[in-house]
């Protein structure tokens, strides 16, 4: 296996190494080739597993477990004949890797902690050690304790208080504990145009994070790559498609709907805005109310979107929509994901906005990062001036797999 892989010097080293220590953590930017390194060093360690204890594979979700550890596993080309030795049902909570029943646990929140309870681990991969609960990874260390159990996992990195970093990575020298840090350049398999790609999709702070591999603080203005002279228009060409209109329903705070067009020129527009801000007027309006309005406002541009998104608490005016014979679906609300995905369009000039949209203009250069979440390890946006951005990622985040085979994989700058 060792000698089809193409393995970098420090790849070569971190397997080797972790066969030394009880915690093995990989870190890094993105695609650096530490998921490669710790699946060799993993398949090792399971063919000499005793037969005594568990062995399992934590991620945030067995999709993402299936997706980020098993499908490459399977791979013919990277693994060559060992990829057949590797047995899964899609749905499945267990794999067969080497002929050892392997346990795929999903740890997003503190349930998790639950599901082991009382088990005898000998061996643990963690697949993105940053997004698993602490009490979670606390507990499963705890379950480690066959003799000789290891613990093998990877990470992107993080805010510098996260736990991980102060509790784990910073103390390494009083535990057994080898860590490794990787770069683009401990890859040698990516090509020179792929790495080229991913410095221009990663922007602000998850290019410091993905590709520069630094843990720091989530600080300043959300999107800082946002640019009126480049990002706002006044004329919106010909429409492709009209993917979506994202909603932010609100009562008190501002109700929000953005109208999301794929251009002919391959980029997305928020082309149009309707926000009642009932603090403003001093006049609630009633989810049937809303409702109206909404219809009414899409159908004086002529526009029927193929999706409408909405906020999925707002569970009465979703219900509201069905009764008026639309039907809604609810949003894709990972925060942190639409906001790199948003931020990627942004930077690659594969986004503008027209000019009317006056409260997501106004949002744009005031959206922040929030200080006091930073300081405790937390990546969260102050919940303030975001009603037609949050309307906007919804758009743009649920309806991604109708857009993307329109813009290139790996997104670049527009002339």
């Amino acid at each position: 296996m060792l000698d089809t892989l193409p393995l970098s010097p420090k790849q070569i080293t971190a397997i080797a190494g972790a066969e030394r220590h009880r915690l093995t953590i990989l870190s890094g930017a993105v695609r650096s080739g530490k998921t490669i390194a710790t699946l060799i060093a993993f398949l090792i360690a399971v063919a000499a597993a005793p037969s005594s204890g568990l062995i399992l594979i934590v991620g945030r979700t067995l999709q993402t477990i299936e997706r980020n550890i098993l499908d490459p596993l399977q791979d013919a080309t990277l693994f060559g004949a060992l990829s057949g030795t590797v047995q899964h049902t899609r749905g499945s909570t267990t794999a067969v890797i080497l002929g050892r029943t392997i346990h795929l646990i999903g740890a997003s929140d503190a349930r998790a902690e639950g599901r082991i309870r009382g088990a005898t681990v000998y061996l643990a991969y963690v697949d993105e050690v940053t997004l698993i609960p602490e009490g979670f990874f606390n507990q499963l260390l705890a379950r480690l304790s066959v003799p000789g159990a290891r613990l093998i996992g990877t990470t992107n990195p993080d805010g510098p208080a996260h736990w991980l970093r102060k509790k784990f990575l910073l103390r390494k020298h009083e535990l057994d504990l080898g860590t490794w840090h990787f770069t683009l350049d401990d890859n040698p398999s990516l090509d020179p145009a792929y790495v080229a790609a991913l410095k221009t999709e990663y922007v602000g702070l998850w290019y410091r994070r993905f590709i520069l591999g630094e843990w720091c603080l989530a600080e300043g203005v959300v999107y800082s790559m946002w640019d009126e002279t480049r990002h706002v228009v006044d004329t919106l060409p010909t429409m492709e498609r009209w993917l979506a209109v994202g909603i932010d329903h609100g009562t008190i705070n501002p109700f929000a709907a953005i109208l999301l067009g794929l251009g002919t020129d391959g980029v997305l527009y928020a082309a149009s805005e309707w926000r009642h801000e009932s603090r403003t007027v001093r006049r609630q309006m009633t989810d049937a109310e809303y409702s109206r309005e909404v219809r009414s406002w899409l159908a004086k541009q002529g526009v029927t979107p193929e999706w409408v998104v909405v906020d999925p608490s707002a569970a009465s005016f979703i219900e509201q929509l069905f009764r008026d014979g639309v039907t809604p679906v609810g949003a894709d609300n990972s925060v942190m994901d639409g906001i790199r995905t948003v931020s990627s369009l942004l930077a690659a000039g594969r986004f503008k906005v027209h000019r009317s949209c006056t409260g997501l203009i106004g949002e744009f250069g005031v959206y922040a990062w929030d200080d006091k979440a930073a300081e405790r390890g937390e990546d969260k946006v102050v919940k303030a001036e975001d009603h037609s951005l949050d309307a906007t990622r919804y758009a743009i985040r649920t309806t991604e797999t109708l857009w993307r085979p329109y813009i290139p994989t790996h997104l670049e700058v527009a002339a």
